[in-house]
């Protein structure tokens, strides 16, 4: 995902977002230590997203 379109999304859902991709994240890493993932680079992606969706909240919070 990529930050501009991270700006494009509304407060609620960037926080219904955060939510999902977390959600996503723990079960990657999970299925991850039962079986390897085809590529592990995604788990590391998805983590990165996390923080942008974060920043970017984080920042609107800053800017009330």
């Amino acid at each position: 995902m990529k930050i501009k379109e991270v700006k494009e999304l509304e407060t609620k859902e960037l926080v219904e977002k955060i939510g999902e991709e977390v959600a996503k994240y723990n079960q990657m890493k999970l299925n991850h230590s039962i079986t390897p993932l085809e590529n592990p680079s995604e788990i590391k992606a998805t983590r990165r997203d996390i923080a942008r969706l974060k920043t970017e909240l984080r920042q609107r919070e800053l800017n009330k």
